[in-house]
């Protein structure tokens, strides 16, 4: 994959191309500033060639990446949402509501902990 237009096309369902579309094109509004890459066949958005966030469509959900130190910060308030989570990651089903304000916070949150950090990923200790 090297377009978001390409990505979104291997998605089976119209109304899932609808909203990740969505998703993608808020994150970009929202956050000008980062760049939109495909890293292991996903989009992921970075900031100073460092990892942000990425998204991953799958048959019954959307992934959300916004690594460990992210999941840890929000843990909570993502289980409000009633969102499954991993120690990485966490899945909104597609009949789910996208909860826009949390993920802002996300983003937001990678921004200022990573913002002129030297590496893609955080090291093992800043996890």
């Amino acid at each position: 994959m090297t377009t978001l237009q390409e990505y979104i096309a291997t998605i089976d369902q119209e109304e899932h191309k609808e909203k990740f579309s969505e998703l993608m094109d808020s994150v970009q509004a929202k956050f000008s500033q980062l760049q939109l890459v495909f890293k292991w066949n996903e989009p992921m958005y970075t900031y100073n060639e460092t990892f942000i966030i990425s998204f991953n469509k799958t048959k019954k959900h959307i992934t959300v990446s916004p690594e460990v130190a992210g999941i840890k910060e929000f843990s909570d308030r993502i289980t409000a949402c009633g969102y499954g989570q991993g120690k990485s990651t966490f899945r909104i089903k597609w009949e789910e509501t996208i909860n826009y304000q949390l993920l802002y916070e996300i983003i937001q949150f990678n921004l200022d902990e990573k913002r002129n950090y030297p590496t893609f990923w955080r090291k093992a200790i800043d996890k």
